[in-house]
């Protein structure tokens, strides 16, 4: 089939013990579970309703504040962002408030305003997000969309490894939730694609882009 990001074709797989059909684009190197295994949006609620994200848990704090010690660095000029993805908690959109960026949040099952579309942002943030994504390619164009030129997209998802073996006992691709899964390579084409830099990424689950701009 035609890869769900780039349109090139993909070599499908499966797991030795698995029903799953996975395929792999190796232009852009999306790799995503066959379409028959996505789940509805209020399947995934249920499961996302058993995680115990408490916005005054330490541990919790400190997951986000691994992600902006990686991202704030990299960053300037930044005065208002959007977090993508946010989830029960507003804990990150709260942090990156702390650090002087006012930030909007938005999630379609528990922040479902959509008032961010017509909204421009220096920064959009999503974290453990885009492995979810049933339309990447909609989803990432319409991200690439709010950013001003020059503004920054900042994505954390689990990098897989290449090696089939260490896929198969990977522990990311076992949610049923997780449906898609990335490489810094997917990252860069995408940015190639739509006229973004590709800044850094932490060798694991951390990428920024930045999108051109204008010249003239």
């Amino acid at each position: 089939m035609a890869c769900l990001l780039c349109g090139e074709k993909t070599t499908p797989f499966k797991i030795a013990g698995s029903t799953i059909l996975y395929h792999t684009c190796s232009h852009c190197m999306l790799r995503y579970k066959d379409p028959s295994c996505y789940q509805t949006l209020e399947a995934q609620k249920s499961r996302y309703d058993l995680h115990t994200n408490d916005a005054e848990d330490e541990g919790y704090r400190a997951y986000f504040q691994r992600f902006l010690d990686f991202v704030l660095p990299h960053i300037k000029s930044v005065e208002r962002a959007l977090d993508f993805g946010c989830g029960r908690s507003r804990l990150l959109a709260d942090m990156l408030g702390e650090a002087g960026i006012l930030c909007d949040a938005y999630d379609p099952i528990y922040h479902p305003d959509t008032s961010y579309r017509n909204k421009m942002y220096d920064l959009v943030v999503s974290t453990e997000v885009f492995e979810h994504l049933h339309r990447p390619k909609e989803s990432f164009e319409a991200l690439v969309g709010v950013l001003k030129e020059g503004g920054y997209l900042a994505i954390q998802t689990q990098f897989y490894p290449t090696d089939l073996q260490a896929f198969a006992t990977w522990y990311y691709h076992k949610d049923p939730t997780h449906i898609l899964f990335y490489r810094p390579e997917t990252f860069e084409r995408l940015a190639a694609l739509y006229g973004c830099n590709y800044l850094a990424d932490n060798g694991k689950n951390m990428v920024i882009l930045r999108k051109e701009e204008s010249r003239g």
